[in-house]
């Protein structure tokens, strides 16, 4: 029987800190759905699209990986794609907390899906999206914390939006 998880997310955008979850985690699993999950009534800097797009450029053409998109209860997505594991990631203390909770209501909603958890590389211990959008909106370099194309999108989407693109 094939292993296979959901390793969900904003992926707004995509970090090294992901990347490196999503290399990890193919070796407990034999398939890898990247799902980005998003809330209609929110926007992001990225649309799901352009933010599906990045991680496919990202992850290449590795057979073991799928990207995916969804908005809804993410228990019924894992169960309807055929996983059986959710993947996530944890940083910080302050991680735990939430993920625990949300491990603990999708475990409720179905108890057949079991989440499992990878504490991120040291490396990227304090990396995230939203950190990294914060300072790439004030120019600063973020280079090194995300992909090489993630960067130029961000360079690109950052100075339209400052008016100088």
């Amino acid at each position: 029987m094939e292993r296979m998880a959901v390793y969900p997310g904003s992926f707004d955008p995509i970090t090294n800190g992901h990347l490196d979850i999503i290399k990890r985690g193919l070796r407990f699993f034999d398939r890898l759905t990247v799902l980005v999950a998003y809330n209609p009534n929110k926007s992001g800097l990225f649309s799901v699209e352009e933010r599906m797009e990045l991680i496919r450029q990202v992850v290449g053409d590795d057979p073991r990986i799928r990207v995916d998109s969804f908005s809804g209860l993410l228990v019924n997505y894992v169960r309807d794609n055929g996983a059986q594991v959710i993947l996530r990631g944890l940083r910080a203390l302050s991680d735990f907390e939430y993920e625990f909770q949300m491990a603990l209501i999708n475990r409720r909603l179905n108890r057949d899906i079991e989440t499992v958890f990878l504490m991120t590389g040291y490396k990227w211990f304090y990396t995230s999206s939203n950190l990294i959008k914060e300072a790439a909106s004030h120019g600063g370099s973020v280079r090194g914390l995300v992909p090489e194309i993630v960067l130029q999108k961000l360079q690109a989407k950052y100075s339209t939006i400052n008016g100088k693109g």
